[in-house]
């Protein structure tokens, strides 16, 4: 009887640790989606910026040559 006690205080105290665990996590992920919510990440930017990719004028940018291109450098 007593043995039985101990395996249900010990469940006990394995599933609360659990419970608690996972809470603590459930909060941190919240307050990380609040930090991030009016993040504008699309938003030109401001400053000395420079653009990093300027296409060619005169070369066909097709979807064809583009998956060429795709399959070319493997990325």
């Amino acid at each position: 009887m007593k043995n039985m006690v101990k395996v249900f205080f010990g469940t006990l105290r394995l599933f609360l640790l659990f419970a608690g665990c996972t809470i603590l996590f459930y909060y941190g992920i919240m307050w990380i989606n609040q930090e991030y919510e009016n993040y504008r990440r699309y938003d030109e930017p401001e400053g000395t910026a420079v653009k990093a990719f300027q296409p060619f004028g005169n070369e066909d940018n097709g979807w064809f040559s583009r998956l060429l291109l795709f399959y070319q450098n493997g990325e």
